[in-house]
């Protein structure tokens, strides 16, 4: 017996050297890794883009389109390529139009080229604002083409502005509309015995539809059918009118579809070109004679060309300093609460953006740039009595509503003295909910009990034990009275009487358009527009400078960061292999679903949250 214990002992201490030494090598190769990634990009960070003397702009974009930057954990970044989430390269939308505005007077830029291969599906409010560019681009009487193998909806609404768009003879445009489809667990959570307490104010407050039902319910099939309509009735509207085509073509009854697609013996790429969706059809070479023919051959047997990602750096502030100075303020992402990266809305974090120009006597007044289907009331109600203190203080804030600024996004506009969304914009969904689920019934089918003593009601209420009547009675007051501070605030600030705040509200989402007709915003125009109205509230005439308020990032988190970014998907790979095509779709949606629940961080468990905002499917 004392032999067989002193050979398990020489054992585990073999297993524990063989792991201290595999350690040690995982801890060198990553310091290895860092040491050529810092080389690299020192490196790569020296070198300058060559500018030609003439060439074409090419719009290349890869990525999403966003309004500000996200700062993304280096640790996530890396797991996230584990459930089959790619490299994420992120475009701001400001950036982008900045860039078209200024090539349009570039004596060096002789053109633009649209190749939005990589570029990924897009909210159509933001599609408008490049469009826009666009638009200002082609009256300084320079070409613009667009390119492509395929097209999918968003690529080809920016392809549509083109004087002349050139597709592959084997390509096709893929219009598939927009719709809002969720995931629905109340049969699975049953299954596995999950209890679901769903607390919530108004008949379209449908978040949390997916933990209590099995199918979307009639009252959000009728309210969502309604704004989905509205925003696909522009996108065929602004497109006809580019193609001058009939909008009635972009969406076609099936059996049309099918008789013109026979037609042509089924080739998609020829009935895009029946269809007055496409002008050419040129394979690769053709495409490179083309535009070679149009704006000169280069050394590299290719059209005389800079891509946007070497343009962008090159550009000129052209803002000039100023001591009247409208701050911006980007409220993008969920609302949660505390302090928060970039990317998402921190209570604390962008609270403190709206105090510091509040007691900056540059800045005169405020634009606050919302992009959010909301999140935290605790932490929306945060940042809107920055908003207060701001008016308080003489200092005018005006609200641009982006793609969606929706429940907490609309809580956070609520009083501005100015609200000013788009016709596309997703708004309202003014309700409030809270959800906790507990784990009782499983734990008991396995054996497993929860019991104790407590000196209050509350005493070892958890997942774990049952949800006492009383205690959920007090959750559900609290909801209400959540639900009417919020109408409240509708009730104030924009004129209405309470009954007429709680008939817009009840959690129904509304688009810009509907929310101007109901008083929920006060006009229509883009982020240009808002600017304007914000420097005539503070009387500041045309002479003012833009300041965007942004909390920098410190060096070691910009180098983690693209650290992460580089070095994500082959670590991932090769420790986990790669996750099937045929079900990263479906992970993606789980572990979206999953993400937001866990990352509410409401003090009081009190949400106003638009899940439809998010899952809108282009």
């Amino acid at each position: 017996m004392k032999m067989l214990l002193k050979g398990i002992g020489k054992l585990f201490r073999g297993i524990w050297k063989l792991i201290s030494f595999a350690r040690q090598l995982l801890i060198n190769l990553m310091f290895l890794v860092i040491l050529g990634m810092v080389f690299f990009l020192f490196t790569q960070s020296s070198k300058q883009p060559e500018l030609p003397k003439e060439a074409a702009l090419v719009l290349d974009l890869t990525g999403p389109i966003v309004e500000q930057r996200t700062y993304i954990n280096p640790v996530d970044n890396l797991t996230g390529s584990m459930l089959g989430q790619p490299p994420i390269q992120e475009n701001v939308l400001f950036d982008i139009v900045e860039a078209l505005r200024q090539a349009a007077t570039d004596d060096r830029i002789t053109g633009l080229v649209l190749y939005l291969q990589d570029m990924d599906e897009t909210n159509l409010t933001k599609l408008r604002y490049i469009a826009k560019a666009l638009n200002e681009f082609k009256e300084s009487g320079k070409p613009v083409y667009a390119v492509g193998d395929n097209y999918k909806q968003s690529q080809y609404y920016l392809s549509s502005y083109a004087d002349k768009i050139i597709m592959s003879p084997d390509g096709g445009v893929l219009l598939t509309g927009y719709g809002s489809y969720s995931l629905y667990y109340k049969s699975l959570l049953e299954k596995l015995d999950v209890n679901t307490h769903v607390f919530r104010v108004g008949t379209y407050k449908s978040f949390v539809e997916p933990y209590t039902l099995d199918g979307m319910s009639d009252a959000a099939r009728e309210a969502n059918t309604v704004w989905l309509n509205q925003l696909w009735d522009a996108f065929t509207q602004d497109v006809a009118t580019n193609r001058n085509i009939e909008a009635a073509t972009l969406t076609p009854k099936i059996d049309n579809l099918l008789a013109d697609l026979k037609a042509v013996n089924g080739d998609f790429a020829q009935l895009s070109v029946k269809l007055g969706l496409v002008d050419e059809l040129l394979t690769r070479p053709q495409m490179r004679k083309a535009l070679i023919d149009v704006f000169g051959e280069n050394d590299g047997h290719s059209f005389n060309q800079i891509s946007y990602y070497d343009y962008q750096p090159t550009l000129k502030d052209r803002s000039q300093p100023n001591d009247n100075q409208v701050a911006v303020v980007v409220a993008s992402g969920a609302i949660m609460d505390g302090d928060q990266r970039q990317g998402t809305i921190g209570g604390d974090s962008t609270a403190a953006l709206l105090r510091d120009a509040r007691y900056d006597d540059k800045v005169k007044a405020v634009l606050l740039r919302v992009d959010s289907p909301g999140g935290s009331a605790f932490a929306s109600e945060v940042i809107r009595n920055e908003v207060d203190e701001l008016r308080a203080a003489g200092k005018p804030v005006v609200v641009s509503m982006s793609s969606v600024a929706a429940s907490g996004g609309y809580w956070i506009s609520s009083s501005a003295d100015r609200i000013i969304a788009q016709p596309t914009t997703i708004t309202g969904s003014i309700g409030i909910f809270a959800i906790l689920t507990t784990f009782e019934k499983g734990l008991e089918n396995m054996g497993v009990y929860s019991d104790g003593v407590g000196t209050t009601p509350f005493s070892g209420v958890g997942v774990t034990r049952a949800l006492p009547q009383g205690v959920a009675e007090m959750f559900q007051m609290g909801i209400e009275n959540g639900y009417q501070r919020f109408i409240g605030l509708v009730s104030e600030h924009r004129n209405m009487t309470l009954e007429q705040a709680d008939k817009v509200a009840q959690g129904r989402v509304w688009t810009g358009q509907d929310a101007l007709n109901l008083g929920l915003v006060d006009e229509l125009g883009d982020f240009d527009h808002a600017v304007k109205v914000t420097a005539s509230l503070a009387n500041l005439g045309e002479d003012y400078e833009l300041r965007w308020m942004t909390e920098p990032l410190s060096p070691a988190e910009l180098f983690l960061q693209q650290f992460g970014t580089d070095a994500k998907a082959w670590v991932a790979e090769a420790i986990w292999g790669e996750v099937p095509a045929a079900i990263q779709p479906v992970t993606r949606q789980v572990v979206t679903d999953l993400t937001t629940l866990a990352n509410f961080n409401d003090p009081k468990g009190q949400y106003a949250f638009c899940i439809n905002c998010l899952n809108i499917e282009k």
